[in-house]
């Protein structure tokens, strides 16, 4: 069992610091996770009254570090928990993170340093909301961009506390993506998670199916999504899908189609930004796309910024779908892991989503996916099993270890974590890497 109390006394100690800072500067990660915490330090400032700057990265790297070391006041946000280069900081730190960490000397708000699971139990934004108190949804969305569904331990601390306050509400439902944008055919058509046999990729096949369940694909001039559905249509709808599914040899269909979804009432209804699984992907897309400052502003509740994410979104899933068709081809065993080389074809930006998704038929073994960043480094992915970490699987740590090994960095959670080396050493690496898992 974690100490919970000693987390959230540290969260306290934390607010205390920030609330002390005259204008600090926020550097947080570009995913997800890391705009929606970076959002809510900036909402955390904002209630303050306090000026702050904004510095999304990639990775904390030294670039970084002597970037900002001339900083007087700097607020870490979903990275650098776990970098040493954070004491040698001259000015004053605060370090929100969840990723696995034994801490330093600067003061540090994260779940591992309490014996709780940054991976599972608490996000970066869980982290944040704990620390400024404001903006619950956006804490339910980091969480859920960070794969850490149906939410357990902290994060379901945090849902209730934004249940209360009428910013989230959680209920089983279809768990399909596209619930409340895509018309219905369309969230058929391009379900992935999971794929729907005979349907998934076949529009023909998935207007005709939504013929014989007998609903309206249009109503009016508005082509009909799952959201608009009565109480009864969306139970006729899913037991429908349920029943194709286990027809076609899926007998788990129903715990993959249906689960528990997470709706944020006081967002735009009917948008991207009123259900969490679809605000996640549309920050992804952001971040992942070289506009992390458009994630933040949408986080932040410009409309305009909306728009305009709709369209980076498109581009967003056209990359994944590439980037996916293409790992799903050459993925190759190398025996103690799954390995895709998606140098010069994955953008480095994705291909941990890719690794992700590429992983749902590999599960027997973690999986490693590689791709090259701007400076021509190699990223590396990697992901894992619940399963797998229980019998004693720790990817952060055969990171740090196999990455250190080759003169680069890396760490993360024990289920999911990155590195970067030097571009001539993916071979050492990798068998770096196959001795420590």
């Amino acid at each position: 069992m974690g100490d919970d109390e000693g987390f959230y006394r540290r969260c306290a100690e934390a607010r205390e610091a920030i609330a002390r800072m005259n204008e600090p500067l926020i550097v947080n990660h570009f995913d997800c996770d890391g705009l929606s915490s970076g959002s809510l330090a900036a909402l955390g400032l904002q209630k303050m009254g306090k000026k702050y700057r904004m510095k999304t990265v990639r990775k904390a790297d030294a670039a970084l570090f002597e970037e900002i070391k001339g900083e007087r006041e700097i607020i870490f946000v979903d990275i650098a928990g776990a970098s040493p280069e954070v004491d040698e900081l001259q000015g004053t730190c605060v370090v929100l993170d969840h990723h696995q960490t034994k801490g330093g000397n600067a003061l540090q708000a994260n779940p591992h340093l309490f014996g709780i699971d940054g991976g599972s139990e608490i996000s970066a934004a869980g982290v944040a909301y704990c620390v400024f108190q404001t903006a619950a949804d956006l804490a339910i969305v980091g969480a859920v961009g960070d794969i850490q569904y149906p939410l357990i331990g902290l994060n379901r601390k945090n849902l209730e506390e934004g249940e209360r306050a009428g910013e989230v509400l959680h209920k089983t439902d279809l768990k399909l993506y596209g619930r409340m944008t895509r018309p219905l055919a369309n969230m058929l058509q391009y379900a992935d998670e999971p794929l729907l046999p005979g349907l998934t990729g076949n529009e023909e096949a998935c207007s005709h199916f939504i013929s014989r369940v007998k609903i309206e694909q249009k109503r009016g001039e508005t082509w009909t999504t799952y959201e608009m559905l009565s109480e009864d249509e969306k139970k006729k709808f899913t037991s429908a899908l349920i029943e194709h599914m286990s027809e076609n040899g899926m007998g788990n269909a129903a715990e993959e189609l249906v689960g528990e979804v997470y709706l944020l009432p006081l967002r735009p209804k009917l948008s991207e930004l009123s259900d969490a699984q679809e605000f996640s992907t549309l920050l992804n897309a952001c971040g992942r796309n070289r506009n992390p400052e458009l994630g933040v502003k949408i986080c932040m509740g410009d409309e305009g910024a909306l728009v305009q994410g709709r369209a980076l979104l498109a581009e967003h899933r056209r990359n994944l779908r590439a980037g996916l068709d293409f790992a799903m081809r050459n993925w190759i065993d190398l025996g103690k892991f799954v390995f895709v080389d998606g140098r010069g074809i994955i953008d480095d930006g994705i291909i941990g989503v890719v690794a992700g998704m590429v992983y749902a038929p590999r599960r027997g073994k973690p999986i490693v996916a590689v791709a090259v960043d701007e400076e021509g480094k190699i990223k590396i992915s990697t992901r894992a099993t619940k399963a797998q970490v229980a019998a004693g699987l720790n990817l952060g740590a055969a990171l740090r270890s196999s990455a250190g090994a080759v003169g680069g960095v890396g760490g993360g959670h024990n289920i999911a974590a990155g590195a970067s080396i030097p571009s001539g050493k993916l071979d050492e690496f990798l068998r770096e890497f196959a001795k420590s898992v």
